[in-house]
């Protein structure tokens, strides 16, 4: 089969790489759309997830946080940093360790939490908006399912 034939064959968005334009792409819409509605949020999109990760679940202290969130950790310091300026998390000693530190959110960060999640929600929604409702349902839980895995290999996704 020639290069031309085999291109001709494949479902369009299905040629070697598509995915990756696709993903990045889209990534990049999210991106843009999420920072402004999350403008005046210390660190933006970063901070946000930051923020939502410390008051969702209980990770024991900074280097955990970063290795969920995929933050490398000097970059994850400035983040926590400006969220601890604005008065949305604190920083408190590890019972367990006391060189570690926890990252706990604080009542305004908790208020700050759940009003940036309603902007996401209303982002995401007319992101996805173009799908059917069961689409865009499949589209999260799919996805969902597919970085959960990335996440728990070490970034690559197996069997």
């Amino acid at each position: 089969m020639t290069t031309n034939a085999l291109l001709d064959s494949l479902t369009p968005g299905t040629a070697p790489g598509d995915l990756g334009w696709a993903l990045g792409t889209l990534a990049g819409c999210y991106q843009s759309r999420t920072e402004a509605a999350l403008s005046g949020v210390p660190g933006g999109l970063r901070g946000f997830q930051v923020l939502s990760a410390v008051a969702r679940l209980d990770l024991p202290n900074q280097q955990a946080l970063g290795a969920h969130l995929g933050i490398d950790r000097t970059v994850l310091t400035y983040l926590i940093d400006a969220l601890v300026e604005a008065g949305e998390v604190m920083r408190v000693p590890d019972p367990a360790d006391r060189r570690a530190r926890k990252v706990v959110a604080t009542p305004a960060g908790l208020e700050r939490l759940e009003s940036s999640e309603r902007r996401v929600a209303a982002e995401e929604e007319a992101l996805l908006s173009t799908l059917h409702e069961a689409e865009a349902r499949e589209f999260r839980s799919l996805l969902h399912r597919l970085a959960g895995l990335a996440h728990q290999s070490g970034r690559s996704v197996t069997a």
